[in-house]
Parts: C-alpha cells; sequence; structure tokens
C-alpha cells in the first residue's frame, strides 16, 4: 500500500492535531494524580517551612488535588532547580525555588547545570525572607556595631556558618564584611540552615547569616542565639525588635530574597494558570498570610511574574561586583 504526498500531509495534520487534542484535554482535567513539590534546600529552613503549610493549603482546597513535598538539597539550591527543569513539562513538578537561583547559576557557575531564564517559568510568588545577622550568646556584643569592632579587635576568633556556598545567606555575609572593612571573618557552609543553626547553638561556631524564619526568632528570644540585625529594608512586622543592619549602622546591608513557584519551561499555559490560582486562592486567606508574618516572612499578594523577572535581573546585576570580588565559584 503506498500514500501519495496529499494524504501523506492530511494524515500527519491530523496526527499532530489529536496530539495537541490530547494534551489539551489532560490540561483540562489536571491533576490527576499527585504533584511533587520539590525544596532546594534540607528540612528546618525557609524554603522547608513555607513549602510544607503551603502543599497542606493547596491540598486540603482541592484546587491541585495532594501535593507531597520531597527536598532535594545541594549546590546552593542548583540541584532541584535542575530537576525540575529537566522534568516533564506536565504540571507535575513543581519547584519552590527563589530569585537567587538566577545569581546561582548565572554568576556562580561557569559551568551552569541549567539556564533558569529559559529552562523554568516563575508562576506566582508566595513570599520573601530577609537574613539575620546572629550570634552565640557567649560572644560578647550586643549589636551590630558592637559585633564589627569585637571581628576587627579578636583575629582568628570569629567565622560565620550559612546554608551553603553561594547562597544569599553566604553572600549576604560577604556583603556585611565588604561593607565595613572586615579582612578576617572565614565563611563556614552548610548544607542547609538546620546544621548551621545547630552548630552556633552548641558553640561550635561563633556566628551565622540564617534566614529569617520563626523558628529562629524562637532561638533568639528562648536566648539560645542572639539576633543583633536583619538585613531586610523595614523591620519585619512579625519581629518589630530587631534592628535592620542599616538601622544598625551599616547602610547598603540590604539583602532579600524572593520565593515562589516555578515549572519547567514548556508547561502548557492552563496548568501554569491553575497553579497560579491555586497559590492566589492560598494567599488570599487572612489566616495563611498571618501564619506567614507569624515565621517572620513577607507574603507576597500581588507580584506578577514579569515584576519577578525584572527583581532578578536586578539582582543579578547587583551582586555580579561582589561576587567577582571575592571570587566565589560553586563548581
Amino acid at each position: 500500500m503506498t500514500i501519495d504526498r496529499r494524504d501523506f500531509l492530511q494524515l500527519a495534520v491530523g496526527a499532530a492535531g489529536l496530539g495537541a487534542a490530547r494534551r489539551a484535554a489532560k490540561a483540562d482535567t489536571y491533576p490527576t494524580r499527585p504533584v511533587r513539590l520539590v525544596l532546594p534546600f534540607p528540612p528546618g529552613g525557609a524554603f522547608d517551612i513555607i513549602g510544607r503549610p503551603w502543599a497542606d493549603k493547596v491540598s486540603k482546597g482541592g484546587t491541585l488535588g495532594t501535593v507531597f513535598v520531597e527536598n532535594q538539597p545541594g549546590a546552593g539550591g542548583s540541584v532541584a532547580a535542575a530537576a525540575v527543569a529537566h522534568a516533564l513539562p506536565d504540571g507535575y513538578t513543581v519547584l519552590l525555588g527563589s530569585s537567587s537561583i538566577n545569581l546561582t547559576e548565572m554568576i556562580l557557575r561557569e559551568h551552569p547545570l541549567m539556564d533558569p531564564t529559559k529552562d523554568l517559568v516563575p508562576i506566582s510568588m508566595v513570599a520573601i525572607t530577609a537574613f539575620g545577622i546572629a550570634v552565640n550568646p557567649a560572644v560578647p556584643v550586643k549589636n551590630l556595631k558592637e559585633l564589627i569592632d569585637y571581628i576587627k579587635a579578636s583575629p582568628g576568633k570569629m567565622s560565620y556558618g550559612s546554608a551553603g556556598a553561594g547562597t544569599l545567606n553566604h553572600l549576604s555575609g560577604e556583603l556585611l564584611k565588604s561593607l565595613t572593612s572586615i579582612t578576617d571573618l572565614p565563611h563556614v557552609p552548610y548544607r542547609g540552615a538546620g546544621p548551621a543553626l545547630a552548630d552556633v547553638i552548641a558553640g561550635q561556631i561563633p556566628m551565622i547569616i540564617p534566614a529569617m524564619t520563626g523558628q529562629v526568632l524562637e532561638f533568639h528570644r528562648a536566648s539560645k542565639i542572639r539576633l543583633l540585625a536583619m538585613t531586610n529594608s523595614e523591620r519585619l512586622v512579625g519581629a518589630p525588635e530587631i534592628p535592620t543592619a542599616v538601622e544598625a549602622g551599616v547602610p547598603g546591608l540590604v539583602t532579600t530574597q524572593v520565593i515562589g513557584l516555578f515549572v519547567p519551561a514548556g508547561t502548557p499555559k492552563t496548568i501554569v494558570a491553575r497553579i497560579g490560582e491555586a497559590n492566589h486562592a492560598a494567599l488570599a486567606d487572612k489566616a495563611y498570610q498571618q501564619s506567614l508574618v507569624d515565621q517572620a516572612f513577607v507574603p507576597v499578594i500581588d507580584w506578577t511574574a514579569e515584576k519577578f523577572n525584572q527583581f532578578m535581573t536586578e539582582d543579578v546585576a547587583r551582586w555580579t561586583p561582589l561576587v567577582k570580588a571575592i571570587g566565589v565559584r560553586l563548581d
């Protein structure tokens, strides 16, 4: 049996149309199975504290059916981001990522694991996080100025821990050093905030730059650590007693990251819209908003994907000179 060219083309067009119709039908019925929310750091940090309640909230709301959480730590968040970027673009693998993924892949790596501007699609933002400057209570300082003076007067005594090399925690520490002319404050990278917090509480390290969370605030209020300042542009509603670094005498020490939802490029627009609707519904709940505030986050109610992309572009431009100056690389 032979098929002439016209019949072949008609069959090809029909097959393509059938494939498109099937994809559309799948998008219309989404979700039909559990959705995986991938977190880029281990349990105990800001992403885990935001991600697990978010998954529970949208699951109970029914918009996305069942959402389960999977921690994939490593490489400053790049392991999880790359895993999602290379997953099937069907809406069943979602990344709870942040604006810092552009920094990690675009300026901290010579050989990027993926291109976040092409391989990931930002859907909707959840919260803004700032960073704290904290010490073990045995360190004899009560405020940020005293800490800076103590570091300079005590060569070889101080170091600081962070959630990992190349994270915004790490870069915030390096920015502090740059702005205050501190030359002797080695960085100790950890695989996530949880282990770093445990070590500063135990006195294994004297200082930490943690993402601000309710857990960090609890440790501070229980005198297990001493928060001296935070890097947000204004005081947090959930922690009004903690001064900003600018108020504490270091102009320019303002660092934040925006945490949001991403899917692989090529995910159908109807599915992208469905996930965005689920997030907006969650954030519209005043009780859920308050839970984020209580955990030291700032809920993001009205950011568009365009505004988020602009924020990430400006962030890359801002951090590139410092990264080049300190020579930090992740590969």
